[in-house]
């Protein structure tokens, strides 16, 4: 079965500095059908303004991956941590018993266009801890690049949660086919661009949501950049 939300269908706020979309309930936005999905409980898609972003604030008790679609984030923790990301990079931030960090647009003129995700933990309380990795366009390009995993697989960053995500970029006739394991189920966010899935149409913002089906096909993809979610 699948399940298509349009992006319009988003929780949306637009703070001047900070617009913004949720795909689950956030801040001032709830849904009582949309608070997580499995391991999946926050998905935002976030545009930044030049020389804007989040001040100093604390986490705990979250696995948040930061995937960056244009611009520049220069990220600082108290873990000692300072860094900018960008286009390709992938962040994983584990925030366990207590972490402060701040955001901000690495560019005093240009946007910033990114998607954060927060993951659920296995367990709470767990040691705070940091990672990043690239990859790129090639490394995605008509595939699925794991890209965070249980466990690092294949280069990918490591989170504490049951969830693996995929990235994959598909154009033309360009086809991916994904095998989805008994018990498990797929959460699908297409970034950008358009592409068949399982028959379906999705654009850029909408989400599938994949259940009971041995497969998930991408097909005829129009620039499409998609995140693949393999949750329990």
């Amino acid at each position: 079965m699948l399940t298509l939300r349009r992006a319009d269908e988003r929780g949306h706020a637009n703070h001047g500095w900070l617009d913004t979309h949720h795909s689950f309930s956030f801040a001032d936005y709830f849904d009582e059908a949309h608070i997580r999905y499995g391991a999946l409980r926050v998905l935002n898609d976030d545009r930044i303004a030049g020389g804007r972003g989040f001040g100093a604030h604390g986490h705990r008790d979250m696995e948040i991956v930061t995937y960056v679609l244009s611009g520049a984030l220069s990220h600082r923790d108290s873990m000692g941590n300072g860094s900018t990301i960008r286009q390709g990079d992938v962040q994983r931030m584990s925030a366990g018993t207590g972490v402060m960090h701040s955001e901000l647009n690495g560019s005093k003129d240009d946007g910033l266009h990114l998607l954060q995700i927060w993951l659920l933990p296995r367990e709470r309380g767990g040691a705070p801890g940091y990672e990043e990795t690239r990859f790129s366009d090639a490394d995605k390009r008509g595939r699925l690049r794991l890209v965070a995993s249980p466990e690092g697989r294949d280069g990918s960053v490591t989170v504490q949660s049951d969830a693996s995500i995929y990235a994959g970029l598909v154009d033309g006739g360009e086809r991916i086919e994904y095998a989805v394991s008994a018990g498990r189920r797929v959460y699908l966010h297409v970034a950008r661009g358009a592409v068949d899935v399982n028959g379906q149409r999705p654009g850029a913002g909408d989400a599938a949501m994949i259940e009971a089906e041995p497969a998930v096909v991408l097909a005829n993809g129009a620039a499409a950049e998609v995140l693949l979610f393999d949750l329990a």
